[in-house]
């Protein structure tokens, strides 16, 4: 045929002929198939059908003549006026008669290969420049899916070509430079996946934000997959690890349950081929993946990055759509393509990093961030292109989703603020495009914000972004990281909070986590107090307890949703830093803090002093918490055995005694988390004046200390640390303060047993910080605003 290719004719290098898309399926096809990927069959019209089409109908000399009534690219009214002239001409357009009878003839014999009389196909657009470096194209041109019928075809396919000169295409054609008259519109069209009766989605083989490389973020919704690309709704996200999937592990280190209340599903009639459909409330909070489905796609995903890393001779992260077919049960690749933003991104010497100065700002919203940096300027609520003209340059766009015609609003806006979508929808990719943050689904901005409001958007804490009611202080830092000297000891990273992680590990000059802190995790991603998990008929409020089952309505029980949640935390900070040790602290809330989860009342004590109560080792072997303890340990042998993260070592705080150590160290055992099985290693908190004055006894049982300065300060003193009244005794540079320090360095290091720091001191003082280097400490353990300072401050001592 002159016209059409089939798919499995294509390779990598017919870009030119059908446009990086088809180019790309053809090269799964040819390349990967052979090992079982699935990758439903069609054809492409190529880029000679498209010149052919525009000749036959005398085009080119109308189109350049509109096109010169365009002087002003920012200009909405023009701009439209010029876009929908063009698409009108290619509309009244006649498909020549060779070309209509290759498509018919292709149509036919993908039919046949099906073994159905009229299939049902997806007619997307694949330009000849699209996935190019710098330039991915997402979202300019149109798609038709469910188009049954030679009549629905060829009016698709002429949709499809009309769709060249789309009014985001053409401004998006102009901020690159490319020239529309070199460009030509292919088509690919396709066998549909019946995803309207399961569920589809999109995988990056990176993180999207910071640029890690080793993890594979998975987006998933139920029904046909444009929903998630449009933003429609806010889909479930899974993330696995590639260093551990690779060897074999189950390496599912996140999973969160999206929204997903509509779907896209087949419609009836061919002039409505697709409509929503509402997802039932039970669905909604169902994982639409299996856990076997989640690695089978991660398996997909990191051979398609490495064969096209390959092809590429670089490393090349990829962009994937993927498809569950609802009859069949199986899972198919849609697309794939390279990722555009962090792929061409230079490495700098430079570190930049964001930070709030103001304490405690007023939130108003928080959602999944894109982009890490703080911006603030003016609300304007946005629903649709009729309000363009309300927009200012450096405005704040809210909306409930981006619109791909959006365009030349989006490239004026400071930051983005979206009611639904996931960080891989269009609002998520043009922002990254552009290179401005973006809060995407906070379920409600559009309600919560008011119109012209300040506000602040911060998406500089990792994952999970805040909007601050007015113009809060804040301090950016360019830091030439060529400059920072060794540190002389090694440096580590206090870190509760997972949604920082992919970032954090990126500091220079870190050593791993010196305190993971799980009250984090189960406060912020659990909510329940542990015991509520497994003892939820001990609840007897039914509000509350209609809450629970709520946060649980994705696990089969209670137990396992706090164990998945807690791995889940657990593994992202363990992988963040991988294969650098990460020392996991067990919970160490005290009564009242436990007592503020959801249940906790049922479950705690009433106590006098909770500070020198339950908490730390004596709570775990209590009666009353012994069963919860038991998910921690669960979890972390999960995040160890099951996903591979083997550089988690686990840490008990608050040991009163040495019986106490023996009964946790028990304990550990009787939950198979057992001295060296793994390489497994037990630390301790130093933070009781008994745990220095029987030093010597400890270092038998424990293959490490870290000092937690906060609490020894307080024993050694006599002093409540949380007393306003008493605030000016508590100092960590008191002479019995750090005559204690120097006691317990002394001795761990007799025994050369390693001992770091990870109490607020260092992080607070920088001379306490040259003294524990000067005691001999193996490592200094810092909140992350801290760690840059400090190197700081090194280089400038050296100089």
């Amino acid at each position: 045929m002159k016209y059409i290719k089939k798919l499995n004719e294509i390779t990598l290098q017919d870009v030119s002929l059908v446009g990086g898309k088809t180019a790309s399926l053809g090269e799964m096809l040819k390349a990967l198939s052979a090992e079982g990927f699935r990758v439903p069959q069609g054809f492409a019209i190529t880029a000679q059908g498209y010149w052919h089409y525009v000749k036959a109908n005398n085009l080119q000399e109308k189109i350049d003549g509109i096109m010169q009534m365009l002087t002003d690219a920012q200009d909405e009214k023009q701009l439209q006026t010029v876009g929908k002239a063009i698409r009108a001409l290619f509309m009244q357009g006649t498909m020549p008669d060779d070309l209509a009878q290759e498509i018919i003839l292709a149509y036919q014999q993908l039919s046949k290969e099906y073994k159905k009389k009229i299939i049902s196909v997806a007619v997307r657009s694949s330009a000849t420049a699209e996935d190019l470096p710098g330039a991915s194209f997402a979202g300019q041109q149109e798609t038709f899916l469910n188009i049954k019928g030679i009549e629905s075809l060829l009016y698709a396919c002429k949709g499809c070509l009309a769709s060249l000169f789309t009014d985001r295409a053409i401004v998006y054609r102009i901020s690159k430079n490319f020239d529309y008259r070199t460009i030509a519109l292919t088509i690919v069209i396709q066998k549909m996946v019946r995803s309207d009766k399961a569920c589809s989605g999109v995988g990056f083989s990176l993180d999207t934000e910071t640029g890690f490389k080793d993890v594979i973020i998975l987006n998933g919704s139920y029904g046909l997959g444009e929903a998630i690309v449009q933003g429609q709704v806010t889909p479930d996200e899974y993330h696995l690890f590639k260093p551990t999937l690779q060897k074999g592990y189950a390496a599912i280190i996140a999973k969160k349950v999206g929204s997903k209340e509509k779907k896209l599903v087949y419609g009836i009639t061919q002039e409505q081929p697709i409509v929503w459909k509402k997802v039932m409330h039970k669905e909604q909070n169902q994982f639409c993946l299996s856990d076997a489905e989640i690695l089978e796609l991660g398996k997909s995903i990191l051979r398609i990055e490495d064969h096209y890393s390959k092809v590429y001779q670089k490393w090349t992260p990829m962009d994937v759509e993927w498809a569950k077919d609802g009859e069949d049960g199986l899972l198919y690749i849609l697309q794939a393509r390279p990722e555009t933003v962090h792929a061409m991104e230079k490495k700098s010497s430079f570190f930049q990093q964001s930070m709030l100065t103001t304490k405690n700002p007023k939130i108003l919203l928080q959602g999944q961030s894109i982009g890490q940096k703080i911006v603030q300027g003016t609300v304007k609520i946005i629903d649709s292109i009729q309000q363009f003209a309300q927009f200012s340059q450096g405005d704040i766009l809210v909306t409930a989703m981006t619109d791909p015609d959006w365009l030349p609003l989006l490239k004026k806006a400071s930051a983005i603020i979206t009611d639904s979508g996931g960080r891989t929808c269009h609002a998520a990719i043009v922002s990254r495009e552009l290179g401005i943050p973006a809060l995407i689904g906070t379920g409600n901005g559009t309600k919560v914000v008011q119109n012209n409001a300040e506000i602040t958007v911060d998406c500089s804490q990792g994952s999970t972004g805040y909007v601050y009611e007015g113009a809060v202080s804040f301090l950016t830092k360019k830091i030439d990281v060529a400059s920072l000297a060794q540190p002389p000891v090694e440096v580590m990273a206090n870190l509760g909070d997972p949604a920082q992680a992919f970032t954090v590990c990126q500091l220079p000059y870190l050593s791993g986590v010196g305190l993971a802190r799980l009250e984090f995790i189960i406060a912020s991603s659990i909510k329940i107090h542990p015991m509520a998990c497994i003892h939820g008929e001990n609840i007897i409020d039914k509000k509350l307890h209609k809450k629970i089952k709520q946060l649980m309505s994705a696990y089969s029980s209670g137990k396992e949703f706090f164990v998945d949640s807690l791995s889940y935390g657990i593994a992202t900070i363990a992988a963040a830093f991988y294969p650098k040790p990460v020392l996991v602290r067990f919970s160490d809330f005290k009564s009242n803090e436990y007592k503020n989860l959801l249940g906790g009342s049922y479950f705690e004590p009433e106590e006098q002093n909770p500070m020198l109560g339950l908490r730390g080792a004596s709570r775990y072997y209590n009666a009353s918490y012994q069963e919860a303890f038991g998910l921690e340990c669960a979890a972390l042998k999960k995040v160890r055995e099951h996903m591979g993260l083997i550089n988690v070592i686990v840490m008990i705080p608050f040991v009163r005694t040495i019986s106490e150590a023996e009964k946790v160290i028990e304990l550990l055992e009787k939950h198979d988390l057992k001295h060296d099985k793994d390489g497994l290693k037990i630390y301790m908190m130093l933070e009781i004046p008994s745990n220095v004055m029987l030093i010597d006894q400890f270092c038998e049982l424990f293959n490490g200390f870290s000092i937690g300065s906060n609490d020894l300060t307080q024993f050694t003193l006599a002093v409540d640390r949380d007393s306003v009244v008493l605030k000016d005794l508590f100092d960590e540079r008191d002479e019995a303060a750090k005559k204690m320090f120097s006691l317990a360095i002394e001795g761990a290091l007799k025994h050369k047993k390693p001992i770091g720091v990870c109490g607020q001191a260092p992080s607070d003082y920088p001379e306490m910080a040259d003294f524990f280097i000067n005691e001999g400490v193996t490592s200094l353990s810092l909140n992350p605003d801290a760690v840059l300072p400090f190197l700081l401050s090194l280089s400038k001592a050296k100089s």
